[in-house]
C-alpha cells in the first residue's frame, strides 16, 4: 500500500483482528506484505498534536486517541497470523480458474418484467443477507413501512422458487442473479405472507385508526359550532320571517337545504337575490353578526369526509384485527414445532430477538388494538346518534333524518356560508365607497342627485344612438353620394339606365 495516497494509513497501525478474519475467508491466498510508510520505532514516536479548544482544555485528534488505545496491543490471535512468505505464490493455474468463476455469467430465469420489479425495489432495500433476521425480529429499525410494502410485493411464489431451484441444481457453481436471489432468500422464511401482514397491520393501525376518528371528530365540532353559532340563529330567524312574508303564512321551520336557493331568487324591482336582502337585513338589525363562515370552520372540514366510507372503513379494520389474531396463532404454533426439534427461527444470526422487539411485544400490541377497537365503535355509534338527534333538534323529519346523509348536510352549510360571507362582504365594500364619494362631494348613481346630473350630462354613446336613429327615421335617400361608400367600377357608358323595380317579400 502507498503511502502516499492516505496519510492516516501511515499514523494508525491496522487491528490485528481484522488481519485473522481475511485469514479465515481467503485461506488459500497469498498474503502480501502491507508497506506503512514507517517503521514500528516511527509509529511509537508520533507526535500528538494537541490543539486548545475554546473551553481551554486540551484536546487530541481522533486518530491519536486510537493510537494511545492499548486494545489492539498483544491480542491472543496475533500468533495464528502467517509469516510474509508461508504461502507459495499463486501459478497461472491458480488464477485461471478465479478468472473464470469470477467472470461466469450469473442464473436468471425470471422474466424481464418481474426481474426489473425486484431489482428497483432492491435499490431501496438493505442486503437480502440482512432481511431474513430483521424479518424474523420484525425490526423496524431496519425496515420501515415503506419497506415491508416493498417486500409485500417481492414474496416468491411456488413456480418462481422451483424455477430457481432447479436452475441453482443444474448449474451450481455459478451465482444467481440479484432478483433470484433475493427471491431464494426470502423463500427460505417461513410463513413469510403471515409475518409481513402482521408487521404491516400493526405499523399501520394508527393510520388507520385516524382515519376513521378524525371524520368523527369533525362531524362532532361542526354540530357543536352550529348549535352555539349565534349568527345562524339569526339567518334561520330571518329567512323564515321573509319567507312566510312572502308566501303569506305561518310556518314554523323550514328544511335547511332552501338556503342555497336563497341566492337564485330574486326580487323583481332591483333583481337583487334573496340572500343580499337578508344580508342587508342583518348588517342592520344585528350589526354584532359575523360572516358565518369563520364560526363553523368544523362543517367546512366536515364536508370533506365520506362518512359511508368511514363505516366500511372501520368494518374493514375489525376484520384485519380479528385476522391478525388467527395469524399470530399460525405463527407460534409453527414456532412451537421448531423449539420441540430443531433451531428457532426467530434467532437470527445465532442470537435471540430481543424481548423490546416488535415480535414479542405482538400479543399486547393486538391486545391493546382490540381495547381501542371497541372504543372507537362507541365512538361513531354515539356520533352518528348525536347527528341524527341534531337533525331532529333543526325540525326534519324521522324519514328525512334517515335519508340525509352528513356529507350532504356539512356540504349545503358549508356552500352558504361562503354565499354569505361573499354578499356581506360585497354591501360593506358598497357602503366604504359611498361613505367616500360622500367625503369628497361626489353624488353617488343611485342617489336622485346623481341620476338628475346623469340626464343632464348625457354621454357620447347616447348622442351617436340618437343620429343612428334619425337616419332609420329618414323616409327617402338622399340625392347626395357619399364618398365614404364604394363607388361602382362600371364606366359610364356602360350604364343605359336605372330601372326601378319593385321589391316583392
Amino acid at each position: 500500500m502507498n503511502a502516499a495516497i492516505n496519510p492516516i494509513f501511515t499514523s494508525v497501525p491496522y487491528p490485528s483482528e481484522y488481519l485473522v478474519t481475511m485469514t479465515r475467508f481467503f485461506p488459500q491466498c497469498r498474503h502480501s506484505s502491507v508497506s506503512w510508510g514507517q517503521t514500528d520505532s516511527d509509529l511509537h514516536s508520533i507526535v500528538i498534536h494537541r490543539r486548545r479548544s475554546e473551553a481551554g482544555k486540551l484536546s487530541s485528534p481522533m486518530w491519536a486517541c486510537a493510537l494511545q488505545n492499548e486494545v489492539y496491543r498483544d491480542r491472543p490471535g496475533t500468533d495464528t497470523l502467517p509469516p510474509h512468505s508461508s504461502h507459495p505464490p499463486m501459478t497461472g493455474k491458480h488464477n485461471s480458474r478465479l478468472c473464470q468463476a469470477a467472470f461466469e455469467p450469473s442464473v436468471s430465469v425470471l422474466g424481464m418484467k418481474r426481474s426489473n420489479i425486484i431489482t428497483i425495489a432492491l435499490s431501496s432495500l438493505p442486503a437480502p443477507r440482512l432481511l431474513p433476521p430483521a424479518i424474523y425480529a420484525m425490526d423496524s429499525s431496519v425496515l420501515d413501512r415503506e419497506d415491508v410494502q416493498r417486500l409485500r410485493a417481492l414474496i416468491p411464489t411456488e413456480d418462481e422458487l422451483g424455477l430457481i431451484k432447479e436452475a441453482k441444481a443444474q448449474n451450481p457453481h455459478a451465482p444467481l442473479a440479484q432478483a433470484e436471489l433475493c427471491l431464494l432468500t426470502l423463500g427460505e422464511i417461513p410463513h413469510l405472507s403471515t409475518r409481513l401482514e402482521l408487521w404491516a397491520f400493526a405499523l399501520d393501525y394508527d393510520s388507520l385508526e385516524k382515519e376513521i376518528a378524525e371524520p368523527l371528530f369533525h362531524l362532532k365540532l361542526a354540530m357543536e359550532q352550529l348549535a352555539a353559532s349565534q349568527t345562524f340563529r339569526y339567518i334561520l330567524a330571518t329567512v323564515l320571517t321573509i319567507g312566510n312574508f312572502l308566501n303569506g303564512c305561518k310556518a314554523r321551520g323550514f328544511e335547511l337545504s332552501y338556503l342555497s336557493k336563497l341566492s337564485q331568487v330574486r326580487d323583481t324591482h332591483t333583481r337583487q337575490p334573496l340572500l343580499h336582502h337578508v344580508c342587508l337585513l342583518l348588517l342592520q338589525l344585528r350589526p354584532d353578526s359575523s360572516d358565518l363562515h369563520s364560526d363553523i370552520a368544523a362543517v367546512t372540514k366536515a364536508a370533506k369526509y365520506d362518512y359511508s366510507q368511514v363505516q366500511s372503513s372501520f368494518t374493514q379494520l375489525e376484520t384485519m384485527c380479528k385476522a391478525s389474531w388467527e395469524q399470530l396463532k399460525i405463527l407460534e404454533k409453527a414456532e412451537d414445532r421448531q423449539n420441540g426439534g430443531k433451531m428457532d427461527r426467530s434467532k437470527g444470526a445465532n442470537e435471540e430477538v430481543s424481548e423490546n422487539s416488535l415480535r414479542h411485544r405482538l400479543p399486547k400490541i393486538l391486545k391493546d388494538c382490540e381495547e381501542r377497537l371497541k372504543v372507537l365503535r362507541a365512538v361513531h355509534r354515539r356520533v352518528i346518534n348525536r347527528f341524527h338527534s341534531f337533525l331532529l333538534f333543526l325540525g326534519y323529519s324521522h324519514s328525512m333524518v334517515r335519508d340525509t346523509k352528513a356529507e350532504d348536510f356539512c356540504r349545503n352549510i358549508s356552500n352558504f356560508s361562503l354565499e354569505y360571507r361573499n354578499a356581506r362582504q360585497a354591501i360593506i365594500l358598497q357602503r366604504e365607497r359611498e361613505q367616500q364619494r360622500a367625503v369628497a362631494g361626489i353624488p353617488a348613481p343611485g342617489t336622485p342627485v346623481g341620476r338628475r346630473k346623469c340626464q343632464q350630462e348625457p354621454s357620447q354613446d347616447s348622442d351617436e344612438q340618437c343620429r343612428l336613429e334619425k337616419v332609420l327615421r329618414t323616409p327617402e335617400l338622399s340625392s347626395r353620394v357619399d364618398i365614404t361608400v364604394p363607388q361602382s367600377r362600371r364606366r359610364t357608358g356602360d350604364i343605359k339606365g336605372v330601372r326601378c323595380k319593385k321589391m316583392t317579400w
